[in-house]
This record gives structure tokens, C-alpha cells and sequence, in this order.
């Protein structure tokens, strides 16, 4: 089978591998759609996200969707010919945070195309089975591997707990964030605000209902007018950017709600002290997701959130370099580029 495997910095390579044998309780999956994420960009620039680091040979991706070809004995809530989706994060399901139910925040927890657990970026993977969800018969596998970042948005949106007609700020409107958009319109926010500096992501924003902003501008500002003083109840930063997450503690009335989502390169969190001390705001750091998959199906089955429009760019495997650095420089309008092993 062909694999791409990242050997450094801007290094991917394409190269032949034999098909996995599944161990035992594993069942073996044909990947059908891989969509690039920023945490992928992550280790492709620097060969690491944080602390992280790819010493050896890596396969990159996490946001996919599969066709079962085989399964192990017992296994009954898929079969082979199945698509689906498939849970990036495997946890251990024993340590005390999985018992609590808060696989997220596993103390043994992999992750597809993290070290030491290689993603989806190939023709074939063995996988556990309780991690893959079976799509219904109209879904798509791109929509499959788009129920990855609607999970991650689902997740925060969740932990947000905005009531109906209160105010939420996005800061950060890549995929996520415009999926979070969504989310808050549904959801009932009397008002949402959306940060971004490409115009063509604030237009999309709009489109969903926004009120969208360029952060160019004199933000609070802008703010201020538009909550007639008090600031926004809930922010949710998704830029994954340093001065966004200074920006979302600046936009927040006092007592709200920050959350941050965006994994930035520098790993920092940073901020002034003085301005979420006197607002005494609530600040959340949110560890992806858990739980997420069967309602993000139900969104996009039902038509209540739509995830194809981000799936912008399509690209074979031996383009897969392409893609990266389409995703990377931001070129052509890209919001998510989708790579077909």
C-alpha cells in the first residue's frame, strides 16, 4: 500500500508499505477521505506541536473517514462495506479520567498521527472498533472526515453553555470557527460576532449569520457599540494565535466566559493579567473533545449544520505536499483541503 510519511520539516515522502495485519480485536479499514488540519501544519513546518516532537517517520492525519473491510469476531455495530466515521483520540478506557467520562483528558491517550500513533494519510489502517461510527447511507466520506472538526466545535460550544439570547464572540473563523458559527445560530445567540482577517472567511461567516469583523480594526471598540457597552457572555478563541487569545479576554463582558481552543505554535498562553482579573472571567483551556460523534452526525444528516462548503481544495496522495502548502499560506480561498489516499 502507499503511505505518506513526514521525515522533517517540509519533508513528505510517499513510499510503499505492506498492509497492516490487524491485531486481534482490531479491524482493518480502506481510508477514504483525509481532510489537512492545522495541528498537521503544526508538526510539517516544525516537525512538532508543543512539547510533541516526530522522531521518526510520521504519518500524519486525523480527521478522516474509512471503509470497513474486515472485523473481528463480536464485533456487531459495524461490517465490512461500512463508512465511517473514525475517533482520532484512542483512549484507554480503564485510567480514572475514563472512568469519570472524560476520555479527552485520557492518561494513556493516543492519537492518530501524534507519535507514537500514525494517522490516516495511507491506504490501509488497522483501528479499534469502538472508535469507528457507521455513517448513514447519504453521507458522504468527506462529510465523514469534516465530523472531526464539528466534534472539536461541538465540544467547546458545549462546555460554553450559552443560554438563548445571549451574545458569543468567535475569534478565529478557519473551519472550526465557522462551524461554531453554525452551531451558535442554531443554538439561539441573539448575536454573533466573528473575528477573522481573511476576507473571504469573514464573507462565509456572514453568510451564517455573523456579524463579522476584521481584527485589523479597533475591535473593543466595534465591540462595545454592538453589545451597547457590556462586552460579549461568551467567547470562544479558535485562531490558535497568540493576540487572539489576548483579543477574546478584551471582547468578553465582565463575569463571562473565555474558551480556548486554537493551539498556537509558540505554546503559550498569553495575555495581560489585569484585564481578565477584573472582569473576573471565566477561562477554559479545551482538550478537543468527547462524545461528539453520533449528534455531529445527526447535525450534518439532518441538514442542521453544513460542512461541505469548507471542503474547498481536493488532492490525490502524491499531491499531498500541494495541499499542505495550499493550507499553510492560506492561497485560493482554501478553508479545508481534502486528500484522498
Amino acid at each position: 500500500m502507499q503511505a505518506l510519511r513526514l521525515y522533517g520539516p517540509r519533508d513528505l515522502r510517499l513510499v510503499e508499505e505492506p498492509t497492516p495485519v490487524p491485531a486481534p480485536g482490531q479491524v482493518l479499514l480502506r481510508v477514504r477521505s483525509v481532510t489537512v488540519c492545522h495541528s498537521d501544519i503544526h508538526y510539517y513546518h516544525d516537525g512538532h506541536i508543543g512539547d510533541t516532537h516526530a522522531t521518526v517517520p510520521l504519518v500524519l492525519g486525523h480527521e478522516f473517514s474509512a471503509e470497513v473491510v474486515s472485523v473481528p469476531e463480536g464485533v456487531t455495530h459495524i461490517k465490512p462495506g461500512d463508512l465511517v466515521a473514525v475517533e482520532p483520540a484512542v483512549s484507554c478506557g480503564h485510567c480514572w479520567a475514563c472512568i469519570e467520562g472524560n476520555p479527552n483528558i485520557c492518561e494513556y491517550l493516543q492519537f492518530s498521527g501524534t507519535p507514537p500513533l500514525d494517522g490516516a494519510l495511507r491506504e490501509y489502517m488497522s483501528y479499534r472498533p469502538e472508535f469507528c461510527f457507521a455513517l448513514p447511507k447519504d453521507m458522504t466520506a468527506d462529510e465523514g472526515a469534516l465530523l472531526e472538526p464539528l466534534g472539536v466545535a461541538l465540544y467547546a460550544w458545549d462546555l460554553g453553555r450559552l443560554r438563548v439570547a445571549e451574545t458569543v464572540a468567535i475569534v478565529g473563523c478557519g473551519p472550526i470557527g465557522l462551524l461554531a458559527v453554525q452551531l451558535a445560530r442554531i443554538a439561539g445567540a441573539s448575536q454573533i460576532l466573528a473575528v477573522e482577517p481573511l476576507a473571504y472567511r469573514r464573507e462565509l461567516a456572514e453568510r451564517w449569520g455573523a456579524i463579522a469583523l476584521d481584527p485589523a480594526d479597533d475591535l473593543e471598540a466595534r465591540v462595545k457599540t454592538l453589545t451597547h457597552g457590556r462586552g460579549v457572555d461568551l467567547v470562544i478563541e479558535m485562531a490558535g494565535a497568540l493576540p487572539a487569545q489576548d483579543t477574546a479576554s478584551r471582547l468578553a463582558r465582565r463575569g463571562g466566559k473565555v474558551l480556548l481552543v486554537g493551539i498556537p505554535p509558540e505554546d503559550q498562553i498569553l495575555m495581560s493579567h489585569h484585564v481578565p482579573r477584573r472582569k473576573d472571567l471565566n477561562i477554559h483551556v479545551v482538550r478537543r473533545m468527547k462524545h461528539t460523534y453520533p449528534r455531529a452526525i445527526k447535525l450534518v444528516q439532518q441538514k442542521m449544520i453544513a460542512v461541505m462548503p469548507l471542503a474547498t481544495h481536493h488532492f490525490r496522495l502524491d499531491q499531498a505536499s500541494e495541499a499542505f502548502e495550499l493550507v499553510s499560506e492560506y492561497r485560493d480561498g482554501v478553508l479545508k483541503a481534502v486528500i484522498t489516499p
